[in-house]
């Protein structure tokens, strides 16, 4: 009996032990891979972001309350930092983390955590926690160069020029300046905001494609904004920083005329597309038909003519043919001489 019942208990101890180690080892992988999931994103080197808690940004935007914007995966809401001498913030949460939103949000966090540079829209913080993929950004109180370009009032000519120049130097900055070149892939007059000075700040980087510095060429599938994409990404064709030169130069068209690049109410359907008809009126020497109720503009109309120029080099159908934003930056300064472009392809009129 004794035998039997040293026996019973060893069994018994032995079996406790088993349900102790197993339990252990689940415990500890299950908290190692939720470890892991976050320290994927919140220990990347060369970024000075802070990492913030859910209910701290719940708190901040008040329950995500007020909307700023909304995207194809992400929606932008107001937020408010009370830790902060209550420094007002734009809170971008993704939708769902699955698919495409998780790449948008590693995209956005590897580009623009590394980036300085007084035409970017800083990156302030994220959150990784559990499945919330937030990031937080500094606010720009004028809101976008969409609604500023498009609006009732038409900006004046000056405040323009500087917007079109800060955003070729932010470019420049991506292209050929910063530790990784970065392609954006959708540069628009939406993805630009503007500060309580103006000034042109690059935004939304949900898109970009990173470029090691012995790298100029990548592969990937079609992206970026109706009538703002370049030739290439229909043709199989490797892209390259050409393809932000290319959208560019069609958003400095709607900088110059505070228009539209397509305008299918227009009646006189020659000027519906506004890079056929800017070149039509640049080509003909009319290009006051461009600047209608616009005095300043028009008492500046050689230098108005120059930037249609860029504007026409930029988008090219030869991707070789194009300025590099280095360029675009000295010919928008005076430095570099503007030469006579050739005619912007058919492809544009394809696109519509």
């Amino acid at each position: 009996m004794i035998l039997i019942g040293s026996v019973l208990l060893s069994s018994s101890g032995f079996l406790n032990l088993v349900l102790l180690l197993t339990t252990y080892f689940i415990v500890s992988r299950i908290y190692n891979k939720n470890a892991g999931a976050i320290q994927a994103y919140s220990v990347m080197p060369g970024m000075n972001v802070k990492c913030f808690t859910y209910e701290e940004l719940n708190e901040a935007t008040n329950g995500f309350k007020e909307k700023l914007g909304r995207g194809a995966f992400a929606t932008v809401f107001k937020g408010v930092l009370a830790f902060e001498n209550r420094k007002c913030v734009a809170v971008k949460r993704l939708d769902t983390i699955v698919g495409e939103n998780e790449l948008e949000f590693k995209a956005e966090m590897s580009a623009i955590g590394r980036t300085n540079h007084r035409n970017l829209v800083q990156l302030l913080g994220f959150c990784n926690e559990g499945q919330h993929r937030i990031l937080v950004y500094e606010f720009m109180s004028k809101g976008s160069l969409a609604s500023f370009l498009f609006g009732e009032s038409r900006p004046n000519w000056y405040q323009r020029r500087q917007i079109a120049l800060g955003t070729a130097r932010g470019l420049l900055y991506l292209h050929e300046e910063c530790r990784m070149q970065i392609i954006h892939c959708d540069i628009k007059p939406q993805n630009i905001l503007l500060d309580d000075s103006l000034t042109a700040r690059i935004s939304d980087f949900g898109l970009a494609k990173l470029l090691r510095t012995d790298q100029t060429r990548t592969t990937t599938g079609i992206r970026g904004t109706k009538g703002y994409v370049a030739p290439e990404w229909f043709k199989s064709l490797p892209i390259t920083m050409k393809v932000d030169v290319y959208s560019y130069g069609i958003m400095l068209l709607e900088i110059v005329c505070c228009r539209k690049k397509y305008e299918a109410n227009i009646e006189d359907e020659d000027q519906m597309l506004l890079a056929d008809w800017a070149y039509e009126c640049y080509k003909q020497k009319k290009l006051h038909l461009l600047l209608e109720n616009d005095d300043e503009a028009m008492h500046d109309i050689k230098k108005m003519e120059k930037y249609v120029m860029i504007a026409v080099w930029c988008i090219q159908e030869d991707p070789s043919l194009r300025p590099t934003m280095k360029k675009v930056t000295q010919m928008l300064e005076g430095t570099v001489e503007v030469s006579v472009p050739p005619g912007p392809s058919s492809f544009i009129s394809s696109v519509f």
